[in-house]
């Protein structure tokens, strides 16, 4: 079969009116909730989106690690690609794809560092190989082999094998502080439900349906 030609109905739910809240993040908590209840792989997972200084995007998954009317957590290597872009170009967009669910929700939106408390809060509730895997890691630089990293691991898991690790200064947590959220479940023939918010500038709110 050609891969123009695979295609399938969406019918697992609709979006209408009477579903959308006066506040995103309400509508957010409840589709979130229900894709940990669903038990689809990594519900939390979401799509990164940055832009470098010559205009070309680039994307990763991450882990989301906190939401709030505030924003959209994430933490990461400061010195990798995505925090480096971030640095010059704060704009960003993030996206949910809850395919198993036929629902996605996209974010637009600039972000925020997180404060040494906030950081050191999250660093210390990781588990403490993960904790050794950020010092071991120099994200998105070069390395000679998998084994050589391996190896980094190893010796610093030695190192610090009754001892506590310092949170890093190399690693922390940003804010995706939301400007736009879309909304978007399947629909029969293509006909999907998108809803819109864009937030005013008295610090409000608006929807829209947007055609699909």
């Amino acid at each position: 079969m050609a891969i123009s030609d695979m295609r399938r109905q969406y019918s697992k739910g609709s979006l209408s009116e009477s579903d959308i809240t006066s506040n995103p993040f309400t509508l957010f908590d409840k589709w979130l909730k229900d894709a940990i209840d669903a038990g689809i792989p990594d519900p939390t997972a979401m799509t990164v989106a940055t832009v470098d200084a010559s205009g070309q995007p680039s994307q990763r998954i991450v882990l989301l690690k906190d939401v709030s009317e505030k924003g959209f957590v994430f933490f990461t290597n400061l010195g990798s690609r995505k925090a480096q872009e971030l640095a010059v170009n704060p704009k960003v967009s993030c996206h949910f794809p809850w395919f198993f669910m036929e629902r996605q929700v996209r974010v637009c939106g600039s972000v925020e560092k997180l404060s040494v408390s906030e950081n050191a809060a999250y660093f210390f509730s990781r588990p403490k190989d993960s904790q050794l895997a950020a010092y071991a890691s120099k994200q998105s630089k070069p390395i000679g082999s998998r084994e050589l990293l391996l190896t980094q691991f190893k010796q610093l898991k030695d190192k610090f094998a009754n001892k506590e690790l310092p949170v890093p200064d190399f690693w922390g947590g940003f804010r995706i502080v939301p400007h736009q959220i879309e909304f978007w479940q399947g629909g029969e023939d293509r006909l999907h439900d998108r809803f819109e918010y864009n937030k005013t500038e008295d610090g409000l709110w608006a929807t829209q349906r947007l055609m699909p």
